[in-house]
């Protein structure tokens, strides 16, 4: 006789119907969405290998590579000249200018964008975040020439040069990373807002139930319950400001220099870009293929900053 307890009542499911798997059950245009979805993956996957491939071809042309013959032009360039602080190919000075405008920025947004982030998810009213919102994303709308011209007209002469008295010159990093944060900020508030509002309601019950303030329920509570959401807003504003073209052209200017004085004027990884393809350069010449080197190194720096993105994402993710 079997030593096992049966529960009391008839048994499972009796005189019902055994339940029916719809797993494999073919619902109208289910198929057709699910055919689009997966050419919308393969797509995604395949710009990139084609992006990755652009790149490549050029880069090769332009590297003295052991046992290949001169460019177009005769030239080709060692990796010492590349990755050397001064000189016509040197690329560290670009980077140096893409970094310190980079950081400017991030000291800006990072926290006006986690303090909007706070007061639109723990403080304000549901009608005041229905207009905050949005108009906070609207800032991430306008053109960033726009950012461009702004710094050179009203924040280097007016908010630099004559409020702060600073001694700045007409370009220069402080203005584009000024300008570049505020650009930035709608990307981080809006993803971190996201990511605060997900924590469960409970958490703060709770908390406020041991007799924890507002302020220090979101500082304690919902922000490292949050921690992988806003940690990944701030990567992605980063790997914007990286990325950025026109207010780095216009504002931080294009004096390739190896120094991090924020008040004299920088080139940047784009700025170089855009300038070396303003149709001076023929096709196969050595700045011609050195732009598309300094595409690639912004291209590994980007996927250097998801990768390590990813591995906080994840190494950092609550799942409620």
């Amino acid at each position: 006789m079997s030593d096992t307890l049966l529960p009391a009542g008839p048994p499972d499911r009796a005189g019902l119907r055994a339940p029916v798997d719809l797993s494999h059950k073919l619902r109208p245009g289910e198929a057709v969405i699910k055919a689009v979805l997966l050419t919308c993956a393969v797509l995604s996957v395949a710009i990139t290998i084609g992006i990755v491939v652009t790149l490549i071809r050029p880069v090769i042309d332009f590297f003295d590579w052991p046992g290949m013959a001169a460019g177009d032009d005769g030239k080709r360039v060692a990796f010492g000249d590349f990755f050397a602080t001064e000189g016509t190919y040197a690329v560290l000075p670009l980077i140096v200018g893409t970094l310190m405008v980079t950081v400017i920025a991030l000291l800006v947004a990072v926290p006006l964008g986690l303090g909007a982030a706070a007061y639109l998810s723990e403080y304000a009213s549901p009608r005041a975040r229905k207009w905050l919102k949005p108009t906070v994303e609207l800032l991430a709308g306008v053109p960033s020439v726009v950012y461009g011209f702004f710094a050179l007209k009203f924040v280097t002469p007016t908010l630099l040069q004559d409020i702060l008295a600073l001694e700045v010159g007409f370009t220069n990093s402080l203005a584009a990373g000024l300008v570049l944060g505020v650009m930035v900020i709608p990307t981080i508030a809006s993803l971190s807002e996201d990511a605060m509002s997900a924590v469960p309601h409970s958490m703060r019950q709770g908390s406020l139930a041991m007799g924890a303030n507002r302020m220090q329920t979101t500082l304690r509570v919902v922000f490292p319950a949050a921690l992988s959401g806003i940690a990944a807003a701030v990567v992605l504003g980063m790997s914007r400001a990286v990325g950025e073209t026109m207010i780095v052209a216009l504002a931080a200017g294009a004096q390739k220099r190896f120094d991090v004085d924020p008040f004299s004027g920088h080139q940047a990884m784009t700025g170089y870009i855009a300038q070396t393809f303003g149709g001076e350069n023929p096709v196969g010449s050595t700045p011609y293929n050195m732009a598309f080197a300094v595409a690639m190194t912004l291209f590994v720096m980007t996927l250097i900053l998801n990768i390590v993105s990813m591995i906080f994402v994840r190494r950092f993710r609550n799942v409620y």
